[in-house]
């Protein structure tokens, strides 16, 4: 059974320059087949942006959905974890921060992420959302 965040996380995360329109990040989730990317300007993490974000802060607000920038829906990173925190903080910190996803940061750079259903695939995997997490996307 793993115990830290890096056994469990998902590696090489996404991230997209905060100038980006949200058009073309929208295209990069779907082609990409992901539910969030990470705003960065250069290693720096700014923010995470979810396909919700993109509806509610982002087609929903009006405006050209092609001169919206990404960063400015972004929400900025309330909390963050390293690679060999364990698993019981990463819930810890997700329970106290009402929070789905973790960018995890290693020497100040993202190098993962980790997820709710990541965690309840691994903690709890008879649960119903470690079912719903591990079945195949109904695309």
């Amino acid at each position: 059974m793993a115990t830290k965040v890096r056994e469990i996380m998902t590696g090489s995360p996404t991230s997209v320059s905060p100038e980006l329109d949200i058009v073309t990040v929208a295209r990069a989730m779907r082609d990409e087949d992901i539910g969030a990317v990470l705003v960065s300007d250069g290693d720096d993490l700014m923010g995470l942006v979810t396909d919700r974000d993109l509806v509610i802060r982002g087609l929903a607000a009006g405006g050209d959905p092609a001169q919206v920038k990404i960063g400015g829906i972004a929400s900025r990173p309330t909390a963050t974890i390293g690679p060999d925190d364990s698993l019981d903080k990463a819930a810890q910190i997700m329970r106290e921060r009402a929070v789905r996803r973790l960018p995890v940061l290693e020497d100040g750079r993202a190098v993962g992420i980790v997820t709710l259903g990541d965690l309840a695939m691994e903690k709890d995997e008879v649960s119903a959302l470690a079912d719903i997490s591990a079945a195949r996307p109904n695309a």
